[in-house]
């Protein structure tokens, strides 16, 4: 028997799903102008911008002009596909180790695809409606230069976008054609409201668009920096890739087929600076954070979360487990994690030795943990393992130079660089290729080919990417040695039997009986 697609027919149709029931707004399908245009319409942003949305439209009953989003894709088709048969509908399935809901999620009109109708995205950054532009792109979609933190003029696709301004490829420039369409039309300014893992991501946006739009019109520019509103975030939920077996799962319980589905943890946490240029949803009504400084859980998350995500990602492929449960319920694992985290990776978040206010970092760590244990989510290595050449030097390299700085060991986290390293190779401990998706991923594994027979010179030339290794941070010559002698102990001896050399270096003894419980657990 063919299932029928998730649509809003099928609501009027049978009015009985459990997922339901349709806002009042759906049910009558009047026009309704998105007030919201996200870039990046990932799974990510449907479970997270788009929840908060969601629940806001609940919470608020029948609000005749609801903040609606459309969705823009800049690269593919795809998430078009999943979602415009279905009016924009789709189900959020949020699991924990012990138990699972459906939701339908109503937030979301539709998705324009940027290289099949340029003109359609420009026009909806530019429409007076729209009031907030938000954006996950990932760290590679921003055209920065990781060292310089500037604009990357000799990106590929600001070089096109400088050159073609009406046809844009990437984030920026679609930006700033938006932005231009209104400063032309003498529209208010928007908010820009960056959801990714950038240091500083709204003053770090602010700046590129800024930049950006200098080589088109000054005019624009300083209509940007005096008008435009780019407030900082941090966003905190764990997303793991959706499946085919995952929709046939939730066809089977819930009588539908939801090819846009999506699948996430309990836990949510948003923290967003209030600094809009007019009008916002009241996302702190159904549970965001406005605060006047993100940053100091900013760099907790992109640390302690996303730091120790990636570094179980890389040493965790390589000892052979497919999911952050597998690797966490390891007791190796785990001690060496609690290490990482609270050894070096915390005490970089401290001021004056105390943590900032509203952080308790012990209780997070014991939380982010916990939610890496739950087996529920069966979130993919290799899914984290994506772009390291544009994570790790927000993730765990600030943290490495900043500990360096003060005369610190980084042992810890030299070793996660060198599985990351490791893991560049393209192999895996059996000898079984490995796909890596990088940017760098070429100039990787030129590097390895060229130098493989010389452990100094191949650390040498890794290093000399200054687009992920600092020169601040290279500097150091014990940064040099401890990733040199942590490599050359992977290669030698595969990952775990390094991993325990590490533990008994670093005498991280006190943690093993209370990682050992967490373990168990996620087994």
């Amino acid at each position: 028997m063919t299932l029928p697609r998730l649509s809003a027919a099928l609501f009027s149709e049978t009015n009985s799903l459990s997922v339901g029931p349709l806002l009042p707004w759906r049910q009558r399908q009047h026009a309704v102008s998105p007030r919201i245009a996200h870039l990046g319409i990932g799974a990510f942003h449907r479970a997270h911008l788009a929840w908060y949305t969601d629940a806001l439209m609940h919470a608020g009953g029948d609000d005749p002009w609801p903040w609606a989003i459309m969705g823009v894709s800049l690269r593919s088709p795809e998430v078009a596909a999943q979602l415009n048969p279905q009016q924009g509908l789709y189900t959020l399935q949020q699991s924990s180790a012990s138990s699972t809901s459906q939701q339908l999620i109503q937030s979301v009109l539709g998705v324009l695809v940027a290289p099949q109708d340029p003109a359609a995205v420009i026009a909806l950054l530019g429409a007076r409606t729209t009031d907030i532009i938000s954006l996950t792109v990932t760290e590679k979609g921003y055209c920065l230069d990781l060292v310089s933190r500037q604009l990357d003029f000799a990106h590929p696709d600001i070089v096109f976008d400088l050159a073609h301004p009406s046809t844009p490829r990437s984030a920026i420039g679609y930006l700033v054609a938006g932005l231009a369409e209104r400063f032309a039309k003498g529209y208010p300014a928007p908010t820009i409201l960056c959801c990714d893992n950038l240091p500083q991501n709204g003053v770090t946006l602010a700046r590129l668009v800024t930049q950006f739009a200098e080589k088109l019109n000054p005019d624009l520019a300083a209509w940007i920096s005096a008008q435009v509103a780019f407030p900082s975030s941090m966003v905190d939920r764990i997303v793991p890739a959706t499946t085919q077996a995952d929709i046939e799962v939730l066809a089977a319980e819930t009588g539908y087929l939801d090819l846009a589905m999506v699948k996430t943890e309990q836990f949510s946490q948003w923290v967003i600076e209030d600094k809009f240029a007019g009008a916002r949803p009241a996302w702190e009504q159904v549970g965001a954070l406005l605060v006047q400084d993100v940053a100091p859980f900013e760099h907790a998350k992109l640390r302690l979360l996303n730091g120790a995500h990636s570094a179980l990602a890389y040493l965790g492929t390589l000892s052979g487990y497919s999911y952050v449960h597998q690797v966490v319920a390891d007791p190796l694992f785990g001690r060496y994690l609690r290490h990482l985290m609270t050894q070096e990776l915390m005490p970089t978040l401290l001021v004056d030795g105390e943590a900032p206010a509203g952080l308790d970092l012990p209780a997070y760590i014991d939380a982010l943990l916990q939610r890496f244990a739950n087996p529920a989510l069966a979130h993919r290595t290799m899914q984290i393992a994506m772009d390291g050449s544009q994570k790790l030097p927000q993730r765990l390299l600030a943290a490495a130079e900043q500990r360096l700085q003060a005369g610190q060991s980084v042992d810890a986290i030299c070793f996660a660089v060198a599985g990351w390293l490791r893991f560049s190779m393209g192999f895996d401990a059996k000898g079984d290729a490995l796909e890596v998706s990088d940017p760098l991923a070429a100039r990787l594994l030129e590097i390895r080919l060229v130098h493989w027979d010389h452990i100094d010179e191949l650390v040498g030339e890794y290093l000399k990417l200054s687009q992920v290794f600092a020169p601040a941070l290279v500097a150091y010559p014990q940064f040099a040695q401890r990733l040199t002698y942590w490599l050359s102990y992977i290669l030698a001896n595969g990952v775990p039997t390094a991993l325990q050399s590490l533990l008994l270096e670093v005498q991280d003894y006190a943690a093993a009986p209370r990682l050992a419980t967490l373990g168990g657990s996620a087994r």
